[in-house]
């Protein structure tokens, strides 16, 4: 059934709203605890949640209008529902209380004036603070708590309250400055819309003869009495509800750390009927909002104990650092890589058994020393030499093919990443691309590399082999067409010769830019480098 959903009284002196903004359309699906608009009250632009699922069938104020509280602001029900009958009755009755207003105002002119009027003037500087309709359903609140006492001074924008609707406990915040002279509802009473709720003025004011007043009601715009003590009204199906943006946040409570959660009002509602802590709850709503489905289908840790809310211990603590301008740069530059060059990735697993005795045969050298490291640089400098188009490069315009071979060696450092250039890669004897990378690892942990050293690289080797990583992928340093991650070295069982026995192996995972490089072609490269890292002694005549 077609639920109509009117303008609501967002403030005490709130008479008409502007609708800022309407983030759905008509014939939109709407779930509860959707944000419907945006509107603009006379102190704050708020957001407009809806408590109802269904299609939203008819806007009734335009992005830009305003319209008085009250007016038919929008209509939600199932697909395809017919509201023209909804749309006469309540053009009808806008008619309707048009007419009233305009006979109240004319007769309220030929009244003569009442014979307390004085005695119902406001001191210079006091202004009277009523119960506001904080919903289009509301009727009267409660003071659930005040978080400010007579004699304190209020500054704009200090929340002097938490009130009680009929759907959901809500921040109240001042909207005027000086000091808070009067409360009119105690804690825990109630009292009808637009009651006396407090007096704010310059301290020392002289409010006797307010507060006389008050107590015959001529401050008072309500049609009733408070009412004392009364039960919060439930609603079941409530329609919508509105939260700041700027202003007062309902619905928003706050993690151990002083950070603040956003759950729906009736989502809050029903977690504290069942005890929950919101801060167990994760939110599916928008922007991770929590909403009534979330809190029914929440699921306490410990069984037996759901109403029972869950206590944390310990102590929750941070550390904030600025991020460096290496920091920024690296982010920048991985995050433009990643979401622009349509990664895919290809995994090999290599025997190094003849690597290591290679290795070990070549250190036997005096005054000689290589690592793995050096021999994979090596090895991959050779194979893109065979298959220049890994060895690309991709612009706007055109693919460049690179016939010279810079292998860029990722370098860890406090900050961040540096990755120095090893140039003509495939042209250096493996202990001169050693002594190279070692000099580089320690410019770069020094920080004395200089951006010459660093620049035009035309493939990136990553290795965390050293860290006991035996896999991982990287992102492409871009322009590059292509990266090498590089694991660590493991003793595991392998079939040889038909025959289960122990032997090393390392996983290489290459990550190549799909514009320049198709699967084939970096299928094939990994397959040259593997008879260079397999059979390492065929480099040296390469």
């Amino acid at each position: 059934m077609a639920e109509i959903i009117n303008m609501p009284r967002l403030s005490d002196t709130m008479e008409e709203g502007v609708v800022a903004k309407w983030l759905k359309n008509v014939g939109d699906t709407i779930e509860e605890g959707d944000i419907l608009a945006e509107i603009e009250t006379d102190k704050a632009v708020m957001e407009f949640e809806s408590f109802h699922e269904g299609v939203l069938l008819h806007i009734g104020i335009l992005e830009g209008q305003s319209a008085k509280v009250d007016s038919l602001l929008a209509i939600i029900g199932e697909k395809g529902e017919d509201v023209a009958a909804l749309l006469e009755n309540a053009s009808k009755e806008a008619e309707v209380t048009e007419s009233a207003a305009a006979k109240e105002e004319i007769s309220t002119k030929e009244e003569s004036i009442p014979e307390n009027a004085d005695s119902a003037k406001l001191p210079n500087g006091v202004e009277i603070i009523t119960m506001p309709r904080l919903s289009d359903t509301m009727t009267e609140g409660t003071v659930a708590t005040w978080l400010k006492k007579v004699g304190d001074d209020i500054s704009e924008g200090d929340i002097l309250a938490e009130i009680e609707t009929d759907k959901a406990t809500m921040e109240f915040e001042s909207f005027y400055e000086g000091n808070l002279l009067h409360i009119g509802v105690n804690e825990g009473e109630s009292a009808v819309v637009d009651s006396v709720l407090a007096v704010i003025g310059a301290k020392g004011t002289d409010i006797s003869g307010v507060i006389e007043d008050i107590k015959k009601g001529a401050f008072s715009k309500a049609e009733a009495a408070p009412v004392e003590k009364s039960e919060p009204v439930k609603i079941e199906e409530p329609v919508a509800k509105a939260t700041p943006i700027a202003a007062a946040a309902p619905a928003i409570t706050k993690t151990n750390d002083g950070g603040r959660i956003f759950a729906s009002p009736l989502a809050k509602k029903i977690a504290q009927e069942k005890g929950i802590s919101l801060n167990q709850v994760q939110g599916t709503g928008e922007n991770g909002r929590i909403v009534k489905s979330d809190i029914e289908n929440f699921t306490p840790g410990t069984a037996g104990r759901a109403a029972m809310p869950f206590v944390p211990t310990g102590q929750e603590s941070f550390e904030e650092t600025p991020n460096s301008q290496m920091r920024k740069v690296i982010a920048r530059r991985l995050g433009e890589s990643k979401f622009t060059a349509p990664h895919y990735y290809l995994n090999v697993e290599f025997n190094m058994d003849n690597a290591i005795a290679f290795r070990k045969q070549f250190n036997s050298i005096p005054d000689t020393k290589i690592s793995f490291n050096d021999i994979v640089v090596k090895a991959t400098a050779l194979a893109l030499k065979e298959h220049p188009q890994v060895n690309s490069q991709w612009f706007d315009d055109k693919i460049k093919k690179n016939h010279h071979v810079h292998i860029g060696v990722a370098v860890a450092v406090e900050d961040g990443l540096l990755v120095p250039v090893v140039r003509f890669a495939n042209e250096q004897t493996l202990p001169q691309i050693g002594a190279q990378v070692r000099e580089y690892a320690g410019k770069a942990r020094n920080k004395k590399l200089t951006p010459q050293e660093m620049e035009g690289s035309t493939f990136t080797i990553s290795n965390l082999g050293m860290f006991g990583i035996t896999d991982f992928t990287s992102i492409i340093n871009q322009p590059n067409s292509a990266i090498l991650s590089v694991g660590a070295i493991v003793q595991k069982p392998i079939v040889k010769d038909g025959q289960i026995v122990v032997g090393n192996t390392m996983k290489l995972t290459m990550a190549c830019d799909h514009r320049t490089v198709d699967g084939a072609t970096g299928a094939q490269f990994l397959q040259t480098l593997r008879g260079y890292i397999e059979n390492p002694v065929t480099m040296l005549v390469s």
